[in-house]
């Protein structure tokens, strides 16, 4: 049976290995993976199809803006294994993703993607008609949803990442008691 969870750190490896059997190394050349280098995902937005253990599939969120002053998530890259294609875990995790950026009050998600695929999830192009990617993309295949309607009304511009750095942690804050 697949369950759909929380990615965890011992996931790594698993999840290195699916994402080099579903792309390969050609993975790394995409438009889209420059948006993701040196970055950390969204948090709790990061998903693992488990079955009988193995992860069997796997999709991420990363915080970009989408024009100036636009906030909005990036969705990529979703990954199933080959031998489960067949058990709609890709809708699956799709249809979780989703669900969980908007209870977390998200605005919009980008990808870059097969339209038909994407479509039945609410996904088009009008949305990002106003917006580019820095690199080489397919326009087609440039997609968003709009999680709150008219989120990206009138964006303009290039999408740029926005999520925090791996590596830089979060300024600490100290709290001290006073004496009553």
């Amino acid at each position: 049976m697949v369950r759909i969870r929380d990615e965890r750190p011992g996931d790594a490896g698993e999840r290195e290995q699916l994402l080099d059997l579903c792309f390969g190394v050609a993975r790394f050349r995409k438009t889209c993976e420059k948006f993701r280098r040196r970055r950390l995902p969204a948090n709790r937005l990061s998903l693992i199809a488990e079955c009988d253990g193995l992860v069997v599939g796997t999709v991420r969120l990363w915080h970009v803006e989408a024009g100036p002053g636009r906030s909005a998530l990036l969705l990529g890259p979703l990954a199933v294994d080959p031998a489960y294609r067949d058990e709609k875990i890709g809708a699956r995790l799709m249809e979780s993703a989703i669900a969980r950026a908007r209870s977390l009050g998200h605005d919009a998600i980008l990808l870059v993607g097969d339209a038909p695929y994407y479509q039945r999830f609410g996904f088009s192009a009008a949305p990002v008609s106003g917006l580019s990617l820095p690199g080489p993309y397919e326009r087609d295949r440039f997609l968003a949803l709009e999680l709150v309607p008219g989120a990206l009304d009138g964006a303009r511009g290039m999408v740029v990442a926005t999520g925090r750095i791996k590596g830089k942690s979060r300024p600490m804050v100290m709290e001290t008691a006073r004496a009553a």
